[in-house]
């Protein structure tokens, strides 16, 4: 198995706004890795799964790309 680095982009629901993120993590699978971020910011930020909405997961190609 091959790790690689996803970045996850989307947006999280407070109750008095709307705050976007970009996350850059590695994993052996796009699955592993959203599953990692809905564990991350629900805990982070105290957020329940249907609060954080994920947009898009995209393969990071080249080191240079990661942020």
């Amino acid at each position: 198995m091959e790790v690689k680095t996803y970045r996850i982009t989307g947006y999280m629901i407070f109750p008095w706004e709307k705050v976007k993120f970009s996350i850059e993590r590695k994993g052996t699978s796009p699955e592993d890795v959203v599953e990692l971020v809905f564990s991350e910011l629900g805990s982070r930020h105290k957020l329940k799964r249907d609060r954080i909405r994920i947009c898009s997961v995209e393969e990071v190609e080249k080191k240079e790309e990661v942020e």
